[in-house]
């Protein structure tokens, strides 16, 4: 079968961030389950890039009616012949081999670096980058330290539901007093990890703040939208990668 020139490349991956899937977000979750069923299925792989879930608690949650529906979405994918990878965001750092067993994929560091389409790429969820979060940094290094998941995880799970609301509240409050550019990424660090990675092309989510940022040398910056479709201004989406080398950002609400 021959292709025209104008055919489009095939896709190498997706790259998906900030769902906060819930629920309470059913339109949301519909569309990313549509984007499992209908598009994914293209690519060789695709990359979630953390806050997936909009909490996890813990892999003994898998249970949920709701968390369920999404780990056997994912494994469809994955049986499909998709690969799957997954970068913890800060909500969902607990999410570990269990989870990543039941749902067919593999877990990343944060952050990570790989070659894809003749390209060197950096990908993470973004937190890191946020070093001017002082209060921010300090508790993202205190929840990923072994010694407190451990303790924290031996809770009834029940507990650990209503200390991550208190947890969650916290951060709302704590938001709406913080300067906006203090919860951005700061861009020594953003340097730092292009020159600690050696990728031309970083790949993240969590601010919210979707775009494409450009520097000298030819580094280029994507950042992935986060998602809601069920509350106000509906917005969300992806980047795809073609065997091209060239990065498209997608709309959830295109189709």
């Amino acid at each position: 079968m021959t292709h025209s020139a104008q055919a489009t490349p095939p896709l190498v991956a997706l790259f998906v961030s900030d769902l906060h899937l819930d629920a309470a977000l059913p339109r949301t979750t519909a569309r990313f389950l549509r984007l499992l069923d209908e598009t994914a299925p293209a690519a060789q792989a695709l990359y979630l890039l953390g806050d997936i879930f909009e909490y996890w608690a813990g892999d003994d949650d898998i249970t949920n009616d709701f968390n369920r529906r999404i780990v056997a979405a994912l494994r469809t994918l994955g049986r499909r012949g998709v690969d799957l990878f997954w970068i913890a965001g800060n909500r969902d750092f607990l999410v570990g081999a269990q989870f990543a067993q039941q749902a067919g994929l593999q877990l990343l560091d944060d952050p990570t670096s790989l070659t894809l389409a003749g390209q060197r790429i950096v990908l993470t969820h973004g937190d890191m980058l946020c070093t001017d979060d002082h209060a921010y940094q300090a508790f993202r290094a205190q929840v990923r330290e072994p010694g407190w998941q451990q303790q924290f995880l031996s809770q009834p799970l029940s507990e650990r539901k209503r200390v991550i609301e208190t947890m969650r509240q916290q951060s709302r409050d704590a938001q709406r007093v913080k300067a906006p550019e203090i919860m951005d990424v700061n861009e020594s660090a953003v340097q730092r990890l292009f020159e600690q990675s050696g990728a031309g092309l970083m790949i993240h989510g969590h601010t919210h703040r979707p775009g494409v940022h450009r520097y000298q040398g030819g580094l280029v910056r994507h950042v992935l939208p986060d998602w809601d479709l069920d509350h106000g201004a509906a917005r969300g989406g992806w980047l795809q990668l073609d065997e091209a080398g060239v990065v498209t950002a997608v709309s959830a609400l295109d189709g």
